[in-house]
């Protein structure tokens, strides 16, 4: 069974966590303090995830992740209140694997979790024994699916480079919006539908027997396929 560390100051959100975990066959700690987690993580090098909030009493989460990383792989997902891009930006960039806002959906966590923990159990040398699906060409700004490149509108290109650069992660219409759109308080979010029917028209055209796009009802889209940069 494997164990997930949660470092968070609110009991209701802890208890509410760790049942969501429990529920889905993990086993959970939890500790109010960064420190006391660290000091958890350093005894226990074989915890699966760390769940970490960023605004703690004893310290900043970001500060925490940091002091991990020089002794830790762990991966770590941040929930917290702070939803400013520029806070997910940072939080990715200092060693994150992923970033939920508060309030947030239990079930969205575990499956995000899941992802993750699938993604890291896959051995080193897998991407030579799988070659990639998919190729991004990022100073040109195109995308080859197989050994086609697509015909990419630009929203379409932002939205299929946003769900290549985390394959398996789920990605809420929201957060997809924030990533791939350059205003996104002016569109809406179903017309993150419509680019993801027109994309999926353009896989199809090019192998009709796969469909990489996953939907998670109520929670939103998913990629599967390994990348590579061309």
């Amino acid at each position: 069974m494997q164990t997930i560390l949660l470092i968070e100051d609110e009991a209701a959100i802890a208890d509410m966590v760790i049942y969501a975990l429990k529920s889905e066959g993990f086993a959970a700690e939890w500790r109010r303090l960064g420190r006391e987690g660290i000091d958890w993580l350093q005894q226990h090098p074989e915890t699966a995830l760390l769940i970490l909030d960023i605004g703690l009493p004893d310290g900043n989460g970001f500060e925490f992740c940091k002091e991990i990383r020089r002794f830790s792989s762990v991966p770590i997902v941040f929930l917290t209140a702070r939803n400013e891009e520029v806070d997910r930006i940072v939080g990715l960039e200092i060693g994150g694997d992923d970033y939920m806002g508060k309030p947030f959906s239990p079930r969205e966590l575990t499956a995000r979790i899941k992802a993750i923990l699938k993604r890291s159990a896959i051995p080193m040398g897998s991407a030579v024994e799988n070659p990639c699906v998919f190729a991004i060409d990022l100073v040109r700004c195109r995308i080859r699916y197989h050994d086609c490149w697509l015909e990419l509108t630009r929203y379409e290109y932002q939205l299929l480079k946003t769900l290549l650069q985390q394959p398996e992660r789920i990605f809420s219409r929201a957060q997809i919006m924030d990533m791939a759109w350059s205003e996104p308080e002016e569109s809406l979010e179903r017309v993150v539908d419509t680019h993801i029917k027109t994309i999926r028209a353009k896989l199809r055209q090019v192998s009709q027997e796969e469909n990489p796009i996953k939907t998670h009802r109520g929670m939103g889209y998913s990629i599967s396929g390994n990348v590579c940069e061309s």
